[in-house]
């Protein structure tokens, strides 16, 4: 899966949202004007990852790229403004499966530059920087040139620690982008709430050191301190032990794990490899034999859908919290 090198609880309130037309006087023959109007709230400029967009209305016609885009999206009862979507790393959240049903899969990766401009789009949104692939043709400029809008995850253009007040950015600015600006505001707050529910359960808890195992054979490919997994590690009540990396993924050594000597490994699960392949290859490399997490098979997983800057971070921390402190009050 590309990525920078690369069913949970939801807010099935929040998803059966209707979403707000754009607001104007109807249109009609005695009224010719009224199309012209702008939409209330209009326009609106939003600079995002180096690109400054002017919206006169909101999209009609939306693309997400990535999971967590696609359910920001559904979270803010925007199923209708989706004309296409692609790239899944698992199950989109039950509460959200009836409306992507309904929704038009590009495909199951990335999408070509023609097949995505075939769905005729208005805005791209991409959770990954890998989604506006330049070598293929997606990169936010060429888009702007065929005069369509884009976004990408602040997760991937932050300098510095990601953490909660950049999930409230993407989603303010996200509903906000698409006239929904009350809708961005709730779920935020819902979001907010269970997290602080969790940090006051687990505060006074032991903090478990923690390895957090995405992939790899001869290096380990780990969340660093730059994205958003390292402050949910955190949150529930958890050390990263690579927090000091400075990027949202990277590879380490073998030597460094052993060195650091976590005291849990946590999972990431995803794609084709299986949680319980991940523990095998652990389990079975001889040095690893006397690292704490391994020796006490001391595993954690979460889902990587819930590891990124989306509507699931209070899913991740309250699983999360819960696994690394089944006691905790």
């Amino acid at each position: 899966m590309s990525r920078s090198r690369a069913a949970l609880r939801s807010f099935a309130a929040l998803a059966l949202l209707t979403p707000l037309a754009a607001c104007g006087a109807p249109a009609g023959a005695d009224r010719p004007a009224a199309d012209a109007r702008p939409a209330l709230g209009y326009p609106y400029t939003v600079t995002n990852c180096g690109v400054t967009s002017t919206f006169q209305a909101p999209p009609k016609r939306a693309v997400t790229m990535n999971q967590h885009a696609t359910e920001i999206m559904l979270a803010l009862g925007l199923q209708d403004r989706i004309a296409g979507t692609a790239y899944l790393d698992d199950s989109v959240l039950a509460a959200y499966r009836p409306a992507y049903d309904k929704i038009k899969v590009l495909a199951k990766e990335y999408p070509s530059k023609e097949v995505l401009l075939g769905a005729g789009p208005d805005f791209v949104y991409g959770g990954y920087a890998s989604a506006f692939d330049k070598a293929q043709g997606r990169d936010r400029e060429a888009l702007a040139k065929s005069g369509i809008n884009s976004r990408l995850s602040v997760e991937y253009c932050t300098r510095g620690p990601v953490g909660l007040a950049q999930l409230k950015t993407e989603i303010t600015e996200v509903a906000r982008t698409f006239g929904v600006p009350e809708r961005g505001a709730a779920l935020i707050a819902d979001e907010q709430r269970r997290v602080d529910a969790v940090t006051a359960r687990v505060k006074d808890a032991p903090k478990p050191s923690v390895f957090v195992y995405d992939s790899g054979e001869g290096s380990a490919f780990t969340s660093g301190g730059e994205g958003i997994g390292n402050e949910i590690v955190s949150l529930a009540g958890g050390t990263n032990v690579f927090a000091d990396l400075k990027d949202t993924f990277g590879d380490v050594s073998w030597e460094k794990v052993i060195e650091r000597a976590p005291e849990v490994v946590l999972i990431y699960d995803y794609g084709g490899t299986t949680v319980e392949s991940k523990k095998q290859r652990l389990l079975n490399d001889p040095a690893l034999a006397q690292v704490p997490a391994i020796r006490d098979q001391r595993f954690v997983v979460l889902p990587l859908s819930s590891a990124v800057l989306g509507v699931r971070v209070a899913d991740a921390v309250e699983s999360l919290g819960r696994q690394l402190h089944p006691d905790a009050a």
